[in-house]
């Protein structure tokens, strides 16, 4: 199986690389990427309003929940991040290192939406996050589109995310972020990737993954979003309409922000994307906000709130393009107050939450092999189109074949 991040990928002037981003949900106006400066970013993030973030702010901003995001790396020094990221994981072991240029894109991109804090006088500046006082646990899983490594990967198997989701679920996260998947022709669920989602949930960590980018190819069922138990996040355009290139099937949550959405990149510069990518990464940071708020929920209550609070429901309660509806934090922190935490059982995919699970992960080999599925294929799900945010002009957006590159990128501010 071929894994691929589901996000967007930036062209600049001296480097190309991969980089996530999902579409956003909502019926609020997009307000326009027109001003050519950097303090101008945070109008733009019109997802904060769609998702009510003030409202549920007065309650909590996130402390004390930790996010784990799996995917190509995170660039810990990045204004809008810095003291945010906590130390993690390199699942891969090869391929670029920090300060390269084809380094933590992608990663760095969802862990902005997730849990950016902004940077200048009063944090007025820069990329502010859905929950900007959680902290971000980096599990690198995969290789950045640019990597030259990512061609003799390409043909090996192994199970970097699946031991990233356990290594995730035992060093402390509440949130496991997968704005990556497979759904290209071939995807199929790996039993080790399968137990390893069901190992996190009964630890208690909640599990967040893109729906996948493939609306416009044949909605093929991506994994990991189809596992048991996992949220699925479909992409929305600001009117609440579900974007062309996402996914309808059967596991579909909640959407949530995906079009023209603001993102960091390690360079320091900010793009405007889309894909189904950063709407995982919308919810997850959503999810951080109400477990901070409610920290004794299960992963089962925290998605029926999700489902249950969403706003924009279709017509008949759900549908594959949207799920529920609408993700609303501030929503579901309010209908929880009345919960009382309950235990974890496994249970039948189609009567609850889990399948069966967990069961004890096998020994492996962990050499260069085991990097390959996920070099070669997390961008799946990954769809981005970027443009610059500050010099106001767009490239053609490049959609090589689907296994073997991310999504593309424009220009930098």
């Amino acid at each position: 199986m071929t894994r691929t991040r589901t996000g967007p990928r930036t062209r600049t002037r001296a480097a190309r690389s991969g980089l996530l981003v999902l579409l956003l949900a909502g019926s609020l106006a997009l307000l326009p990427a027109t001003s050519a400066y950097a303090d101008s970013i945070r109008a733009q993030q019109w997802a904060l309003d769609a998702m009510h973030t003030q409202e549920a702010w007065r309650i909590t901003k996130g402390r004390g929940i930790t996010v784990a995001v799996l995917d190509t790396g995170v660039e810990a020094d990045h204004p809008d991040l810095v003291g945010n990221v906590l130390a993690g994981k390199d699942m891969v072991g090869f391929g670029a290192r920090p300060g390269d240029e084809s380094w933590a894109r992608h990663g760095t991109a969802m862990a902005g939406i997730i849990a950016g804090h902004g940077h200048g006088d009063g944090n007025e500046d820069g990329v502010l996050g859905i929950a900007p006082e959680a902290r971000i646990l980096p599990v690198r899983v995969i290789l950045e589109d640019g990597d030259p490594a990512r061609a003799k990967a390409r043909n090996t198997r192994g199970n970097a995310l699946a031991d990233g989701i356990r290594w995730a679920a035992d060093h402390g996260a509440d949130v496991i972020n997968l704005s990556l998947g497979d759904d290209s022709k071939s995807a199929h669920p790996e039993p080790a990737e399968d137990e390893a989602v069901q190992y996190a949930l009964k630890k208690g960590a909640v599990v967040v993954a893109s729906a996948g980018n493939g609306g416009e190819k044949g909605d093929h069922i991506s994994y990991p979003a189809a596992y048991p138990g996992v949220i699925a996040a479909t992409a929305v355009d600001k009117y609440g309409t579900r974007a062309s290139f996402s996914t309808r099937r059967w596991y579909a949550t909640v959407s949530a922000p995906g079009v023209n959405v603001v993102i960091a990149a390690p360079d320091h510069r900010y793009y405007e994307g889309w894909g189904t990518s950063a709407a995982a990464a919308f919810v997850s940071g959503a999810v951080a906000l109400i477990k901070a708020a409610h920290p004794g929920l299960t992963p089962a209550q925290i998605k029926k709130l999700l489902e249950d609070t969403a706003r924009d429901a279709p017509r008949n309660g759900r549908d594959d393009s949207r799920g529920f509806g609408f993700i609303d934090p501030a929503a579901a922190i309010r209908a929880a107050a009345g919960l009382r935490p309950e235990g974890i059982r496994s249970t039948p995919y189609g009567k609850a939450y889990f399948g069966p699970g967990p069961d004890p992960a096998p020994e492996e080999d962990h050499t260069v092999s085991w990097a390959g599925p996920v070099a070669g294929g997390l961008g799946v799900v990954l769809l981005l189109a970027a443009v610059p945010l500050w010099r106001g002009r767009r490239r053609a957006a490049e959609h090589p074949a689907y296994d073997d590159s991310f999504d593309s990128y424009g220009d930098s501010f």
